[in-house]
């Protein structure tokens, strides 16, 4: 994919906010869904029977969490590749 540069980059910038203006679309609006499409992008590792999920990025869940302190191992609740 091209990069542009410069003014060809200003140009195309200015035309995406008006459209932007013109849906009443925002940054942040923008920003989520895109946010969202990587999180969905994401495979998830790992399930408990109640069908919690983890895709292994962050933090571990309060459920998994959970399921450690209590002495399971998180290997138990990995998804099959």
């Amino acid at each position: 994919m091209e990069q542009l540069e410069g003014e060809a980059r200003e140009r195309l910038i200015r035309w995406l906010r008006r459209r932007m203006d013109e849906y009443g679309i925002t940054v942040e609006a923008v920003a989520e869904s895109i946010s969202a499409d990587k999180q969905a992008e994401r495979p998830i590792l790992y399930r408990d029977a109640m069908g919690n999920t983890w895709d292994g990025y962050g933090d571990p869940p309060d459920w998994l969490r959970r399921a450690v302190a209590a002495g399971q191992h998180m290997d138990f609740y990995r998804c099959e590749s």
